[in-house]
């Protein structure tokens, strides 16, 4: 069963990693440079959703890694599951909840994406919520619909040690997972992220990912939250950064796909 690793790179921040690029010479490999396409930076809309399921159309796997730029293009993980022909839980790693109501009504947003999910994927069973700061949940809550209460279930930052205990970590499901992670949900030694970030480290999500794989059929698993343009004054040290977590984070997801398979 052929692994496949999607690149779609909206910033040309890819372009700075020597990691990342090396990996465009590769045979299982789909770079799209995204950088000419109008209408995705945090809101992505009709015209731009169009060409991006054009491109997740194109992949033909069905066991893919995708790389997509910094957090402001996490709703990428809404078009993607949108191509889920199967009942799947959804798992996310990330400092922040994602789910508020967008500013622009209909319009998909990277801060509103797993709501959007939720309202609208018929092949969504479940969603947990991974390392997310404790005061966003409180904030949200009392706008949350009963539809959404009894889908989703959050692990919030102040309660990481409690991660294995959840049931998602303790009973294998015949339900596969679909894998989302926002690189935000990682402490300031581990990425450098556009967003403000959380206190999970690189050796925690490690193992909360091999658990996983032994426990449950993985789908996809899905890597945002880059460095922005804007943000650092010296590029060349937050690049290095993601540039070393992207390399080890394909390097486990490799391995850990080709055990599921028995490669």
């Amino acid at each position: 069963m052929k692994l496949i690793t999607t690149i779609q790179d909206f910033t040309s921040v890819y372009t700075q990693q020597p990691f990342m690029q090396s990996l465009k010479t590769c045979d299982d490999i789909l770079y799209f440079d995204c950088t000419k396409i109008e209408g995705t930076d945090c809101y992505c809309d009709d015209d731009a959703q169009s060409i991006l399921k054009s491109q997740i159309d194109s992949v033909k796997s069905e066991n893919q890694i995708h790389f997509f730029d910094n957090g402001n293009y996490h709703y990428l993980s809404k078009l993607w599951t949108d191509s889920v022909q199967q009942k799947f839980d959804l798992l996310v790693y990330d400092h922040h909840p994602d789910m508020q109501a967008p500013r622009f009504q209909g319009i998909l947003s990277c801060g509103g994406w797993i709501k959007e999910v939720i309202e609208h994927n018929s092949n969504l069973e479940n969603v947990l919520v991974i390392g997310v700061a404790d005061h966003l949940i409180e904030e949200i809550k009392q706008d949350f619909s009963e539809k959404i209460l009894e889908k989703v279930s959050f692990i919030t930052e102040k309660n990481l040690d409690e991660i294995f205990e959840n049931p998602i970590f303790k009973n294998a499901s015949n339900i596969p997972l679909y894998i989302s992670i926002d690189k935000d949900v990682l402490n300031t030694n581990e990425a450098n992220t556009n967003w403000d970030q959380g206190s999970l480290t690189f050796e925690q999500l490690k193992l909360s990912l091999e658990k996983l794989f032994k426990l449950r059929n993985i789908l996809a698993v899905d890597i945002c939250g880059e460095r922005a343009n804007d943000l650092f004054s010296d590029h060349n040290s937050a690049d290095e950064l993601n540039n070393q977590l992207n390399e080890k984070l394909y390097h486990l997801l490799q391995k850990l796909f080709k055990n599921q398979n028995g490669i």
